[in-house]
């Protein structure tokens, strides 16, 4: 049976840890309570949320509206030749699937390592870091359509991937719910070391043949050492999402600025590192009242001391101008705003 609350506290529920009261609110432990609510009218309502592990999301406001807060969790593994298909419960803490997987020694998630937030929100976002994506190793996903109240599965092709994008994200925003993600990952492990900080950490370390263990323990290094904790400090990990122009525009920057971090794509664009403008336009560590950016990455923001919401959000905008101003560019905000 489904819980439900009113008036309920979203504050432990975001990893900003900002004050938020949603009107209505639904766990959900398993699919059975998603029929329940479709069939006793609860998802007919105007406005609703899909909450995962709140790392990605601000609350600028209350919300008006019914939370869905997921609690699927749960892993099965199925081996077929060399690959090994993991599928995992939505509501399950995404590093606590990836160190179940690096201990089995499944390779493809190890550069994912210590990212916030759920299994669900995973796909969602094509979460990714350290030269990996989800798309590398998404195979496919159990999901609730809110208005029909079936299951359907879509597959890699289905989700239009790209960068920090789905089509969940965008044309099915607020229409469907994941129940559970199926990955593809394999037993003949394919690192990808490519990434600076990984390689620099290898040599430093004198690893000449790292295993998925090396991986993951370097990038859960790097992080730890570049990212605040949300335990100790309200963040949501990166806040804007790296830009990317085009070549054009890329030498015009460059010409003022030669020092410019940067990664040229495939498809002859270039993708800045935002929060490396961040920094020459003086934000980084920089605290206004109680919102700051961290002291060593200023593409995160942090709570200082009980924030709003709304605090963080003007916050950001000004980060945003300064950057324009100075640049040329307009950062995009990887964080959903409520």
């Amino acid at each position: 049976m489904v819980q439900f609350l009113e008036n309920h506290s979203l504050k432990q529920y975001n990893t900003f840890g900002v004050e938020a009261v949603a009107k209505h609110f639904a766990l959900i432990n398993n699919e059975s309570d998603l029929e329940e609510l479709v069939n006793a009218g609860n998802l007919k309502q105007q406005t609703r949320l899909v909450l995962g592990g709140g790392s990605n999301v601000l609350f600028t406001k209350d919300f008006e509206g019914l939370v869905i807060k997921i609690n699927i969790g749960g892993i099965d593994t199925r081996q077929q030749g060399d690959e090994v298909f993991v599928t995992a419960g939505a509501g399950l803490v995404w590093n606590d699937l990836v160190n179940y997987c690096v201990d089995a020694g499944f390779a493809g998630m190890e550069n994912l390592s210590l990212i916030p937030g759920s299994v669900g929100a995973s796909p969602v976002q094509n979460i990714g870091a350290y030269g990996v994506e989800i798309k590398d190793v998404f195979y496919s996903c159990r999901v609730f359509m809110i208005k029909t109240g079936e299951v359907k599965t879509f597959f890699k092709d289905d989700c239009k991937f790209d960068y920090r994008e789905s089509i969940f994200k965008n044309e099915l925003r607020n229409q469907v719910i994941i129940t559970q993600v199926t990955f593809r990952l394999s037993i003949r492990p394919n690192l990808n070391t490519t990434y600076g900080a990984i390689r620099q950490e290898l040599e430093k370390r004198g690893i000449a043949n790292p295993t998925v263990k090396d991986i993951s323990k370097i990038v859960s290094h790097i992080r730890v050492n570049k990212l605040p904790d949300p335990s100790t400090i309200g963040n949501a990990g990166s806040f804007f999402k790296n830009p990317i122009i085009s070549l054009e525009d890329f030498q015009k920057i460059k010409s003022g600025f030669q020092d410019t971090v940067h990664y040229c794509m495939p498809d002859s664009t270039v993708k800045l590192a935002a929060g490396w403008l961040i920094e020459q336009c003086g934000w980084k560590g920089k605290i206004i009242g109680n919102v700051g950016t961290w002291k060593n990455q200023a593409l995160v923001l942090v709570n200082v001391k009980n924030a709003t919401g709304a605090e963080i959000y003007a916050f950001s905008s000004k980060i945003i101008a300064d950057v324009k101003a100075k640049f040329g560019v307009q950062l995009e905000r990887e964080v959903n705003i409520i």
